[in-house]
């Protein structure tokens, strides 16, 4: 189980136990997902092998559910493997 000071490390256990209900930051997705930091994030996003994200104004926000959608994809393409 994961604690303030542990990120968890397996995101789709991440996802089962319920996401926030409000859009995700991208320190969000550095956090549920134990990234290096938020440019990996910005990468993904220019590469489009991240979850979609949209803007507001000059800030980049994702809908949990279409990150809960990238991971169940990733997971099945995992399994496909």
């Amino acid at each position: 189980m994961s604690t303030a000071n542990q990120p968890n490390t397996d995101p789709p256990a991440a996802l089962r136990g319920g996401l926030p209900d409000r859009y995700l930051t991208p320190e969000d997705l550095v956090t549920m997902f134990s990234l290096p930091s938020v440019e990996t994030v910005y990468q993904w996003r220019r590469k489009r092998i991240g979850p979609p994200g949209f803007r507001v104004g000059k800030h980049v926000r994702f809908d949990p559910a279409a990150v809960a959608r990238w991971v169940a994809e990733q997971s099945a393409l995992d399994d496909a493997a």
